[in-house]
């Protein structure tokens, strides 16, 4: 699948928003931590991507209901699904000058992930900081795709070829509006 970016400028996607939020000192200081023992771009993101895969709990695997939807705050409630995942890989990656994109899936509803353009790379990488669990191996890799999910036409599943530089509007919404993640559930976006 070609991926295609849905802003010109590649710097679109190193940039700071009220989502992607990589100015923050939690993020800032996450960074820090991270970009210690990384001695380039590949070491520092996929340290990155292990951390707020396996650090930060989907929220759903473990029957938390808080919704975060902001980088910093699912950096700090150490929770989020899938979208809020991937708006916190995206805010640590950006912090150290890795352009990183919002992507998705369609299942019954949209899935949230990632791609990556590292330093000296002709093409962009997804990568899916879902989190792993029984049946689901999502691994940082340049070389194929090891998402945590994989689209089947034959279901009307799809891999989105769209890399956003900002969350899709429905996404945002649904995250923003949530009471908590049982009411999120219910207004999951079901389409691109």
């Amino acid at each position: 699948m070609e991926l295609i970016q849905n802003a010109p400028e590649i710097s679109a996607y190193l940039a700071a928003d009220e989502v992607i939020d990589h100015e923050h000192p939690r993020v800032r200081a996450a960074a820090a931590t991270l970009s210690v023992g990384a001695p380039d771009a590949y070491a520092y993101a996929k340290a990155a991507f292990e951390f707020v895969r396996d650090t930060i709990p989907h929220s759903q695997d473990v029957g938390d209901p808080r919704v975060t939807w902001r980088a910093s705050d699912v950096l700090a409630q150490r929770t989020g699904i899938c979208y809020a995942k991937a708006h916190a890989l995206a805010a640590l990656l950006r912090a150290e000058g890795i352009p990183t994109a919002l992507c998705y899936q369609k299942f019954d509803v949209l899935h949230g992930l990632v791609a990556v353009r590292l330093p000296g790379e002709d093409r962009w990488a997804r990568q899916d900081p879902r989190g792993n669990k029984p049946g689901v191996d999502a691994q940082f890799r340049l070389d194929r795709e090891q998402l945590a999910f994989t689209a089947r036409p034959e279901f009307n599943e799809v891999d989105c070829p769209v890399l956003f530089a900002e969350p899709h509007p429905a996404v945002l919404k649904c995250l923003r509006e949530a009471v908590d993640r049982p009411h999120l559930w219910q207004t999951l976006p079901t389409d691109f």
